[in-house]
């Protein structure tokens, strides 16, 4: 039998349903603030992610999915989303002198070791602001952030890191220093970390070796490269979290694994679920419409993985999503489905309730058996009686009440979700 590729999964009907109410709650609050919905590609040109991402990161360096189109020109399937909105808002001319406010989501794909709350093709929802350089961005994407964990139920089971990189100078300030002094050592650190040293040394700050943190414990310290300017930004964006009542935790060796950053970077975090608990991550990036073509734009943005923000939700409320159907229409009358087959129609488009139409024949001990399996709440029994009079028959199967009405009688109860006169 042929089985799935190692790292890419199956996200089966019950945790499908648990993406969805979280899809459509960051949706919501998305929405509420007017941020506006962007389809992008799978496949991107290589040197977009080469140049956006950076040459020296680990994704570019090992994790890419990478392949040749019959061109010969060097494709990648997206790594991350944000080089590509990058690229297709400054490619259709919605970047220079202009302020953007967009989100998407969708897969993303990296060649790493599989384990719980990581995989090869993830999802992500990105969300990315554009043209505004003041804290005041940095603070409501962080609001909004904070929003879609409240209205998940899970804010009490995340906690916000922060920190500033400062301007580009300080970061190369930085860089050169901590190469400096971690190079007589590169024989104590550990084996990802001295590859790091020559590609990307900031990177070696989020190590998880205890004996290349003790070596950091005297190493030049981020914030004393930082330029006034930035440090000033960061206070802003402090003092307006404070405001807000979003509590953090200033981390100093918060640095993210993406050239682009610089100033704030930031995530949310959870120890529920073991070592891979960043379930959020962003900042800025004033540089990569740059570094991508574009004029000077200031920038700013977050991505939430799905698939560990499915994970903490299911921790957190250890519910099985609702499943199935909310009306389960039954067909008495093998000879009448179709008739049967519209009313199940109608009712869909008159109560927005999910609807399904019993098949495969069966007597109605076997279809009301179905309809239970499937967590509805009412029943509808259509035989040939109630075709020729131009009823239903509906059952109210948590309570076992039942009556005979018209269709938009029948209607009326269902989007009520009681008969008339019941008290529920």
């Amino acid at each position: 039998m042929v089985q799935a590729i190692r790292g890419m999964r199956d996200v089966l009907p019950p945790e499908a349903r648990r993406w969805r109410v979280i899809e459509e709650a960051v949706r919501e609050v998305l929405h509420s603030a007017a941020y506006e919905e962007v389809h992008l590609p799978l496949l991107e040109f290589t040197e977009l992610f080469a140049r956006g991402v950076g040459e020296a990161t680990d994704i570019v360096e090992k994790e890419m999915y990478t392949l040749l189109d019959r061109d010969d020109a060097s494709l990648s399937l997206r790594p991350e989303g944000t080089a590509s909105c990058v690229r297709a808002l400054q490619e259709n001319g919605l970047l220079y002198n202009q302020t953007q406010r967009v989100f998407y989501s969708g897969p993303m794909f990296r060649y790493e070791k599989p384990q719980r709350g990581r995989y090869r093709q993830f999802h992500q929802i990105g969300v990315e602001a554009f043209g505004l350089a003041g804290p005041d961005i940095d603070a409501e994407l962080l609001a909004l952030s904070a929003t879609c964990w409240r209205r998940l139920g899970i804010a009490a089971n995340v906690r916000l890191e922060i920190n500033t990189l400062g301007a580009a100078p300080a970061r190369r300030a930085y860089r050169e220093a901590l190469v400096a002094y971690l190079t007589p050592h590169q024989g104590k650190l550990d084996e990802d970390s001295q590859r790091r040293l020559t590609t990307n040394p900031l990177r070696i700050l989020d190590s998880k070796a205890e004996a290349t943190q003790a070596l950091l414990a005297e190493a030049p310290r981020l914030p004393e490269f930082v330029d006034a300017e930035s440090h000033a930004h960061f206070a802003e964006l402090l003092g307006m979290l404070d405001a807000l009542g979003i509590h953090y935790v200033h981390n100093p060796n918060l640095v993210r694994g993406l050239d682009y950053y610089t100033h704030t970077v930031f995530e949310w975090i959870t120890d529920d679920l073991g070592a891979q608990g960043t379930l959020c991550g962003g900042g800025r990036y004033d540089g990569l419409v740059e570094r991508l073509g574009g004029k000077p734009t200031p920038a700013a943005g977050f991505a939430i993985g799905l698939d560990r923000t499915a994970l903490l939700h299911e921790v957190v409320h250890q519910d099985p999503m609702a499943a199935g159907a909310d009306v389960y229409v039954c067909s008495l009358d093998s000879t009448q489905t179709a008739a049967v087959l519209g009313i199940a129609e109608r009712l869909r488009e008159a109560t927005e309730a999910r609807v399904r139409m019993h098949m495969g024949g069966g007597n109605l001990k076997k279809q009301m058996k179905r309809a239970d399996a499937c967590g509805a709440t009412w029943a509808v029994l259509v035989g040939r009686d109630e075709l020729d009079a131009g009823m239903l028959t509906l059952k109210h199967l948590v309570n076992g009440e039942q009556q005979t009405l018209s269709e938009n009688e029948a209607i009326a109860c269902i989007v009520a979700n009681q008969f008339p006169g019941s008290s529920g």
